[in-house]
């Protein structure tokens, strides 16, 4: 079935509160999506956020970021006072998130709203509690962390840094408070994105999530689970993650993330993937797999370099983790982030798990050679974007074209002048024959470079983009749906 829809973060939503929440701007965000005819909203990970204020770099594979939990539903519900809301500095621009600020005041108020919950007594609290195996050590290493200033647990004592049993039980009584303030914050996150999620799938609009195939180095998955990783016996990484030079970066990408023990996953028969990828499909409709091709093969670069030049291919799991998941989870909807240099045996894994892969527009107009991105080499099974949260914005990226480039762009897509020259990205995107169209918010409002969200391998501006109030309107809607509705990809 033809379809189509919008990219755009949660943190990008328009709220008073410094960064986008699962407020009623969200649900007005979800209205437009369904008046535009739209049948999918894509997000990036929920996780809380950790070093870089990267989605991708999380504290928790499982547990959701406080800064999205709406606080004026805390208010209705009697925790917090109008007055507690305004005496914060949420930051001076609506436009751009104030990671600092947002960390200075979120926990603050949120701690307080905690206090005057008494949510130690209530029975769907201590229910979720009970019923979410990963809360335990999530919520204790968050408390431990705090306790140390935020030091990387590689930094704490060796006793609680390899989880001697009566140091555990030590850590659990003294920070018995803070533990309980963790578990509040999830059980508020969670109780408040279903209902978001509900709402949206009620007005036909389907949520598509991103799963990072790594987790953090300094997360509670890696302090609680050693075994699953490649680390030495005082808990050092051996090698980390990245990818290798190319033509975007002269000395590769240097994620830094512990890489799998893939034999002992084998042992285990995927054990862990299996409960955290059927934890992502709780949560979303459509699971974006990130980085796809390191389950073919991934980048081990030696740890302690400092740049991704010197790493070389391991083997990955390939067919049999999806095997696996096939048979425990069922067909699930998926989507292969399967960009950058394609070896014939990723190309092989993809094309066999059936999933559709992605077709980045913006990759498409070098010209000096035929891409497999330009639209005339699409196959149905497959999602176009006209570029994706690390891409620079389509406006922005198509007015840095060199000349060849933007010439040959404009005689593909018979433009001739510069004006509106997004929407004809866009047309040629719902046009193509990929049975899925996923443009990015900022694509439709026409913006530039000022709204790019993330630029791969940099620190300091990035994940701070945000819509303004009254940028979307029910015209924009009425012309997103007529587009779509002129290339078959309405939602009725």
């Amino acid at each position: 079935m033809r379809a189509s829809g919008v990219l755009l973060p949660v943190s990008s939503i328009p709220s008073k509160y410094g960064i986008g929440t699962f407020s009623k701007e969200a649900y007005e965000f979800v209205d437009f999506l369904a008046q535009a005819g739209q049948t999918y909203w894509q997000i990036l990970p929920l996780g809380p956020t950790g070093y870089g204020d990267s989605p991708y770099q999380s504290f928790s594979t499982y547990a959701g970021n406080p800064y999205y939990i709406d606080l004026e539903q805390l208010v209705k519900a009697g925790w917090l006072t109008e007055k507690d809301l305004k005496s914060c500095d949420w930051g001076n621009h609506a436009g751009y998130v104030d990671y600092e600020k947002i960390y200075q005041s979120r926990f603050e108020i949120l701690y307080k709203a905690f206090l005057n919950s008494k949510i130690e007594k209530d029975e769907e609290f201590l229910r979720f509690c009970a019923e979410s195996e990963w809360l335990s050590d999530y919520a204790l290493f968050m408390a431990i962390k705090d306790s140390k200033k935020g030091i990387s647990w590689a930094e704490w004592e060796e006793d609680i840094k390899v989880r001697k049993k009566e140091t555990l039980e030590k850590y659990r009584t003294k920070l018995k408070k803070q533990i309980l303030f963790y578990q509040f914050q999830q059980f508020l996150f969670a109780r408040q994105w279903s209902t978001l999620k509900k709402y949206a799938n009620e007005k036909g609009i389907l949520i598509v999530g991103d799963i990072p195939i790594y987790v953090a180095f300094d997360s509670a998955d890696t302090w609680a689970n050693p075994e699953l990783f490649q680390l030495d016996e005082s808990g050092t990484p051996v090698a980390v993650a990245g990818c290798p030079p190319d033509a975007f970066s002269a000395t590769g990408q240097l994620w830094g993330n512990p890489l799998y023990r893939w034999d002992y996953h084998k042992k285990t028969g995927y054990a862990w993937w299996m409960k955290r990828l059927a934890h992502c499909f709780a949560l979303y409709d459509v699971v974006r797999i990130d980085h796809f091709r390191g389950f073919d093969e991934y980048y081990a670069i030696p740890f302690g370099d400092e740049t991704a030049e010197y790493g070389h291919w391991e083997k990955g799991p390939g067919y049999e983790l999806f095997k696996v998941m096939k048979q425990q989870l069922g067909n699930k909807s998926v989507i292969a982030e399967d960009l950058g240099f394609l070896t014939p045996s990723v190309i092989k894994l993809v094309k066999k798990t059936g999933y559709p892969g992605m077709k980045i527009l913006q990759f498409a107009f070098d010209s000096r050679e035929e891409s497999d991105y330009l639209p005339h080499n699409y196959v149905p099974n497959s999602v176009v974007y006209t570029g994706t949260h690390d891409n620079n914005t389509t406006l922005g990226w198509f007015k840095e074209l060199n000349r060849h480039d933007r010439g040959f762009a404009k005689r593909y897509l018979n433009i001739k002048t510069n004006q509106n020259v997004t929407w004809e990205f866009i047309r040629a995107a719902l046009a193509s024959v990929s049975e899925t169209a996923i443009i990015p918010m900022q694509d439709y409002l026409g913006l530039s470079g000022e709204a790019r969200i993330n630029m791969p391998s940099t620190l300091g501006t990035n994940w701070k983009w945000r819509m303004l109030p009254g940028q979307i309107s029910e015209e924009l809607a009425i012309q997103i749906r007529n587009m779509c509705k002129l290339y078959g990809r309405c939602n009725k």
